[in-house]
Order: C-alpha cells, then sequence, then structure tokens
C-alpha cells in the first residue's frame, strides 16, 4: 500500500457551486449572511496565520500549549490507531498529537483543499515515513465516507471551529460524528471558552488591523469568483459579543447607503446607511455546554483538558 492516497469525494465544480448558493441565499435575506468558510482563499489563509500570531488572538497559542502538554496522555486515553482530522488545513497543531501515539497506523486528514493536503502530507511524511496518510478532499459538513483503516480511531476537530456552526448545525454535525464511531473509537474536540468580553472582542478586532482585512476578503472573493463590485473600502470591520447567544459576531457595516452588483448571478444587493452583514458567529463554551451538546447526539464526554489560563478546552467523548 502506498504511503499516500489521496481521494476526491467532492465534484471538481462544488466550491464554485457552493458560494454561488450561499452568496444568493445570504444576500437576499434580512439580516444579510455569509459563511465563514469564504475568507480562506490562499490570501484570507495568510491572513489568518498572522491572525495566530497576534497577542489580542489567544486561542491558537491556548490549544497549541494542551496539546504539548498533554499528547501523551490524550495518547494513551485513546489508544488511537488512525487519527481522522476535519478541517485538517496544515495539519500543523496535529503533529503533536501524532508523534505522541506509538501504535499509530493510519491519519485521514479531511479538507476542501487539495493544496493543503498534499502540502501537509509531504511534511509529515518526511517526520513519518511509515505512516499511511489517507486523505479525503471533502466538506466535514456535509456527511462522510471513511476508508477503511485500523481502529481505535480517535476523530479530531480542533481549532474551535465547531464555535463557527450555528446551534443546529453543531447538532447535525455532532451527530454526523456520533455515525463514524465504532466502540472504542472517539472525538477529540477544541472549544473555546466563555470569558469576558473584553478579551473575546479584542481577539476579534486586534489594534493592527489584520481581522479586519481578514473580514473584508470575504468581499474580495465574491468580487474575484462572482464578478461582484463590492467597495471594500465602504464596509468597516465590527466585532460585537453576543451574549445572550455566548458568541462573538463578526459582521461588515455598510459606511453608506449603496448597491452592490454580482454580474455571474444577475443580482443587485442594495445596503443602507449602517447596514451589516454577517459573515461569522464564533460560540464560546462552559464545560457543561459541550457536555449537554455531546450528549444529545449520543456522545459521553469523558475527559477535559484546558490550558493553564483556563481559556480553551480539549475535550474527549465516547460513543454512548
Amino acid at each position: 500500500m502506498s504511503p499516500f492516497l489521496l481521494t476526491r469525494t467532492l465534484p471538481v465544480d462544488a466550491t464554485d457551486a457552493a458560494l454561488r448558493a450561499d452568496v444568493l441565499s445570504g444576500l437576499t435575506r434580512h439580516p444579510k449572511t455569509l459563511p465563514p468558510k469564504w475568507f480562506y482563499d490562499a490570501r484570507g489563509s495568510e491572513l489568518f496565520e498572522e491572525i495566530t500570531r497576534l497577542p489580542e488572538y489567544y486561542p491558537t497559542r491556548a490549544e497549541r500549549e494542551i496539546l504539548e502538554e498533554r499528547a501523551e496522555e490524550i495518547a494513551a486515553v485513546s489508544g488511537a490507531r488512525t487519527v481522522i482530522e476535519l478541517g485538517s488545513g496544515s495539519s500543523e497543531k496535529t503533529r503533536h498529537l501524532l508523534g505522541a501515539l506509538p501504535q499509530l497506523h493510519s491519519y485521514v486528514p479531511v479538507d476542501v483543499s487539495e493544496s493543503a493536503l498534499r502540502g501537509a502530507a509531504e511534511s509529515l511524511l518526511a517526520e513519518h515515513p511509515e505512516l499511511h496518510i489517507h486523505a479525503l478532499i471533502a466538506d466535514f459538513t456535509g456527511g462522510l465516507a471513511l476508508p477503511g483503516t485500523p481502529g481505535p480511531r480517535l476523530v479530531v476537530f480542533l481549532g474551535g471551529t465547531i464555535g463557527n456552526l450555528l446551534p443546529e448545525e453543531r447538532a447535525a454535525f455532532l451527530h454526523s460524528v456520533r455515525s463514524l464511531l465504532s466502540p472504542g473509537d472517539a472525538l477529540l474536540l477544541g472549544t473555546d471558552l466563555v470569558k469576558e468580553k473584553e478579551t473575546l472582542v479584542a481577539a476579534y478586532d486586534d489594534a493592527a488591523g489584520v481581522t479586519a482585512a481578514f473580514n473584508k476578503n470575504v468581499l474580495s472573493v465574491v468580487n474575484r469568483e462572482l464578478g461582484a463590485d463590492f467597495p471594500l473600502e465602504e464596509f468597516e470591520h465590527v466585532a460585537v459579543w453576543n451574549a445572550e447567544s455566548r458568541w462573538v459576531e463578526m459582521r461588515l457595516r455598510a459606511r453608506r447607503a449603496l448597491s452592490v452588483k454580482i454580474r455571474e448571478l444577475d443580482l443587485v444587493v442594495p445596503f443602507e446607511a449602517g447596514e451589516e452583514l454577517r459573515t461569522e458567529v464564533s460560540a464560546k463554551f462552559r464545560r457543561e455546554d459541550v457536555r449537554e451538546e455531546l450528549a444529545a447526539a449520543g456522545l459521553r464526554l469523558s475527559q477535559w483538558w484546558t490550558d493553564a489560563a483556563g481559556r480553551f478546552a480539549l475535550s474527549l467523548a465516547t460513543a454512548v
């Protein structure tokens, strides 16, 4: 068996079709919305990497701290021979975990980006030449057909990305993960934790303006891919804490009344002065929130680790 296999489960034109559907749906409703996944073209990915190094943005450092200090404990508890990572990207943080698993046989990274999957596999195989990597070009929110790999299997979903899903989307996602687990398998889930408003808002509205550029990049993607004419300078970045929903919202606010033409959709989108387009929610959790949402999907919270400051958590859950 080759140490690297790549399987495409998304049609080649799936990304274009999904962007068209999301833009049409999101910009013709009130309030207007766009999903955060469209931040991440090449430029958006560069900006996000820059964000992770900002002093205000703690989640990446906090999660890495847990992985560095607890990787061997996580490995011992899970006993995984296969790691399946959803939204794997560069697989950078996962390296701590992969290196701690003595019986690891297979790694299954799942991402929509073929270039990210190939780049990560090349780097990992240089470090772990005996590792079998079967990468999937797939959307993890759309249901997965996993390759046959030895158990126990550990499904990994890091970065607090689950917080970008709305509550009903989180429920559907966790149910889909539950359907992937056999006896002995587990889910390792990263969640950002509720904390003071000032810390949360600063993490999404940094002094250097990098997050503002990242937020506006979604408009650049729509302009380039769908022939739109969003004037980026006429939108300002906004980050607010929604205490009732316990999430940070990122929005783009129109500085004046304007109309945006989207040529490929034959669509004109009016904005009133001050009207806001929501581009992301980032939910924050308490331990009990995580326990309840896992339980509703048929999963039992069995382990809980946080960084020293209690800002971020990794939890291990097994099927009930």
